[in-house]
């Protein structure tokens, strides 16, 4: 062996070794491209439109390929790091990602625009479960692993808050490939990193991989994300569009249930949502990225529509959200210790809730003091909530399933994004269009077209002008702040019935210890702590939270 393979070897070795924070560093910068290319493309959208000229379809699938794509493969790749290698899938979701992101910089159609996003997000599902899986594998103790998911969410948070303002410069300066250019450098240096750095770590590989169980998890999954989609974009309900593919996703998903169910090694074992913690943070998830994702949405509108901001100034407006939810990820280990996992997310919910019923308080004019206030409450409580929610899924799943828990985490991010955009958007509609019907000197067929959104009334009105289009004006801003107020109560009691969830929870971080570094083992190695200890199928052994953290990892007995 060399002394460079020696070196590399000595970094994989024990999980539990102090390198496991260089591991870190290198998980978090795939987070980070992830997450970055989640958002980056947003702000280019125009200048895509102009170079490539796409129909109105083709534009749709440009920005929603990489998302649906990747929300469908999530529990396939994760289920497969399980049993191949996670380090393997990662490596290889790292190469995929690089290449589509070459291809889509340089594409001169829209077909190909697409097919590229489609392959990013092949990548990305690649990448997204293996770094949590392998994090899960690398801080075997509770203490580390959970300021571990701290930095993790941290830079999730940066990456998607970040996504826009780095897409408007490039587009401004340069031109809208120069997106995806950005990620091919990156991944050059992280693809040889992550190979020589990081550990390779399986689960259980017992059995067969079930091919078709994972087809059926990702057409399902596909669908139920398609139809919410088209929900979100305002098709009725009953629409073959909509309520096909949500009907397709739903059997299929019932149908991959009951074969998981039956058989002797399940992709995903499905006594992890018979554990009252693991399915009360899954739902919890679903719940806070329902509320981040569609007051985002609905903020951006008003911020720009209702005030009149500029691009530039609304995602400055927004930066103290993102600073707070990074506070809220650096703090949560520490959090977590002290208040437990019931009483953290139950609070973090009540104080995302205060947040938005403060922020009831806007109107037609702007008030930057309130804003802010509402903004870093809203931050910190739905980032205090969204850490302790995984990092109770995660420290609830066996070592040897990581793959799959990290997979159904990230599926159900997914899913309670794009419910947010979909429920709350159409609480805003619902609560909208009526305030623009039985205007005097307003044609029905314009009061109309103006009830589709902010946007398209403000056109309307200029359209007619005189004072029936000043009335379709002034109205059309008072119904969006009154559809805007009831979508706010109707968050906050959403965030509140996630409050009641979370007494589900543990009182207490009961801090588990793996009994073995997943890290040490070797490649082919089987599962980690087979036994029962505690009533926990991972075999973990359990110590206070309030001791001093192991003298190492993969050592189940603290200090005294």
């Amino acid at each position: 062996m060399t002394r460079t393979n020696t070196a590399g070897a000595r970094l994989r070795t024990a999980a539990g070794g102090a390198n496991r924070w260089v591991v870190l560093v290198v998980l978090c910068v795939s987070l980070l491209l992830v997450a970055l290319d989640a958002t980056v493309l947003h702000v280019a959208v125009p200048s895509v439109t102009e170079d490539l000229r796409p129909s109105s379809t083709a534009l749709l699938w440009i920005v929603d390929a990489y998302p649906l794509v990747c929300a469908s493969l999530l529990i396939l790749f994760g289920t497969l790091g399980d049993r191949v290698g996670r380090r393997r899938v990662l490596l290889l979701g790292y190469a995929l990602f690089g290449t589509a992101s070459a291809v889509a910089a340089l594409a001169t159609v829209p077909e190909v625009l697409i097919g590229a996003r489609a392959l990013l997000g092949v990548g990305g599902a690649m990448i997204m479960p293996a770094t949590l899986s392998i994090l899960r594998a690398v801080f075997p103790d509770r203490r580390e692993r959970a300021t571990a998911i701290g930095i993790w969410t941290a830079v999730a948070a940066v990456g998607a808050a970040t996504g826009p303002v780095l897409g408007g410069f490039l587009v401004e300066n340069y031109w809208w490939g120069s997106v995806f250019l950005i990620n091919i450098p990156l991944m050059a240096l992280i693809l040889p990193l992550g190979r020589w750095l990081l550990p390779e770590s399986k689960g259980n590989a017992d059995g067969p991989w079930d091919v078709l169980g994972a087809l059926m998890a990702a057409a399902g999954v596909l669908g139920a994300v398609l139809g919410v989609k088209r929900l979100g974009a305002g098709d009725p309900p009953l629409a073959a569009g909509t309520a096909g593919p949500l009907l397709f996703g739903a059997a299929l998903l019932v149908l991959f249930v009951r074969r998981q169910k039956r058989r002797a090694h399940p992709l995903i074992d499905m006594r992890l949502f018979s554990r009252a913690a693991f399915t009360t943070s899954v739902g919890c998830i679903v719940l806070g990225m329902l509320a981040l994702v569609g007051l985002e949405l609905i903020a951006v509108q008003y911020l720009q529509l209702i005030l009149g901001l500029s691009p530039l100034e609304t995602g400055l407006r927004l930066l103290p959200l993102t600073f707070a939810a990074m506070a809220a990820g650096a703090t949560g280990s520490y959090t977590l210790r002290r208040l437990g996992p019931r009483r953290m997310v139950g609070w973090g919910f009540v104080l995302t809730a205060a947040a938005v019923l403060l922020l009831v308080l806007m109107g037609q004019h702007d008030r930057p003091l309130l804003l802010t206030a509402g903004f870093v409450l809203l931050g910190f409580g739905l980032q205090t909530t969204l850490f302790s929610a995984y990092e109770s899924m995660l420290s609830e799943a066996p070592a040897e399933s990581a793959g799959g828990a990290a997979a159904i985490g990230e599926t159900s991010y997914q899913l309670g994004a794009g419910m947010g955009i979909a429920l709350l958007g159409s609480v805003m509609n619902a609560a909208y269009a009526p305030g623009l019907s039985g205007l005097p000197g307003v044609p029905e067929a314009a009061a109309k077209a103006a009830a589709n959104s902010l946007g398209e009334a403000y056109q309307v009105a200029d359209g007619l002008g005189g004072r029936a289009g000043r009335a379709l004006h002034q109205a059309a801003r008072h119904a969006f702040v009154n559809g805007l107020h009831v979508t706010l109560f109707v968050s906050a009691g959403l965030l509140l019935l996630g409050a009641l969830m979370a007494l589900r929870l543990p009182r207490v971080m009961e801090c588990a210890v793996d009994p073995e570094p997943v890290g040490a083992q070797p490649v082919g190695a089987g599962p980690v702590g087979g036994g029962e200890s505690a009533g926990r199928a991972d075999g973990a052994a359990k110590v206070p939270a309030t001791r001093e953290p192991a003298e190492t990892a993969g050592s189940a007995r603290p200090r005294s």
